[in-house]
């Protein structure tokens, strides 16, 4: 299996908002609609959603957000 492909669990002590700015903001970076990222921000915020948070997650995925950066290459061994 290709570790990249594996799920991630993304957990927050404060509430569901932080979280769900944090995966927007990552659904955007993997090129999701603004529909489908809103509609998931909602499903799992509830009744904390905001619209504040709304409009960083599109801030975030702008024209101006640069693309994603490589991996790093792996570190040398050590002597």
């Amino acid at each position: 299996q290709r570790p990249e492909r594996q799920p991630v669990l993304v957990h927050c002590l404060r509430g569901q908002r932080e979280t769900g700015v944090l995966v927007g903001c990552m659904r955007q970076q993997q090129r999701w609609s603004l529909v489908a990222t809103f509609d998931e921000y909602r499903r799992f915020a509830g009744s904390a959603a905001s619209l504040l948070d709304l409009q960083t997650i599109e801030l975030f995925g702008g024209a101006s957000t640069p693309p994603p950066l490589p991996p790093l290459p792996p570190l040398p061994p050590l002597p």
